[in-house]
């Protein structure tokens, strides 16, 4: 799916909207300077369903699976999801902090929610994505990239790179020289 065209109002044009509540104001001063690349299924392991929408939106139901009553506390958001087929859902504008890095840091900056977009594939860590994923990943990573001068192909990271020991998306299924080579 086309990712369009980045509005003045911080959404891209042409793709789904699902306003996530969690979600802060970037600090004055702070550019868009860094791409983090996360994955996410809900249940693990699983595709498809209504799960990562609603984990996004605080509307998760932990009795419909054990490991959703873990995690129902957390209030976490992305900027851009991309389903199995391509599909990109927004749930932050992009001029607003998502809450997607935790504890992190790049090139010596820590907190890199302050600085950073981020995009979650639905996947996991050791299963392929799809062509559809990486063909919407890499169309919107030039649209990020052409709208925020700060953002550079070597400021692309994975969520593991920026948090090192913590998190270890999007995973050794993921194919870094296919996605970076069509940039």
């Amino acid at each position: 799916m086309r990712s369009g065209q980045i509005g003045e109002d911080g959404w891209l044009t042409s793709v789904r909207r699902v306003r996530s509540p969690n979600y802060s104001a970037r600090p004055t001063g702070s550019e868009i300077s860094l791409l983090v690349i996360h994955n996410i299924s809900l249940p693990p392991g699983s595709f498809g369903g209504p799960h990562i929408e609603q984990f996004f939106c605080n509307r998760l139901d932990p009795h419909e699976h054990p490991y959703f009553a873990e995690i129902k506390h957390l209030e976490v958001s992305t900027h851009l999801l991309i389903d199995r087929q391509g599909e990109l859902i927004q749930f932050v504008p992009f001029g607003q902090r998502a809450w997607h890095a935790g504890v992190s840091s790049f090139d010596g900056c820590d907190q890199c929610n302050d600085y950073s977009i981020g995009i979650e594939l639905e996947g996991t860590d050791d299963l392929a994505y799809t062509d559809d994923q990486y063909r919407a990943l890499a169309q919107v990573t030039q649209t990020l990239i052409a709208a925020y001068p700060c953002l550079t192909k070597d400021r692309i990271v994975g969520h593991c790179d920026i948090a090192l020991g913590r998190k270890t998306d999007p995973g050794a299924a993921f194919d870094w020289p296919r996605y970076l080579v069509g940039l």
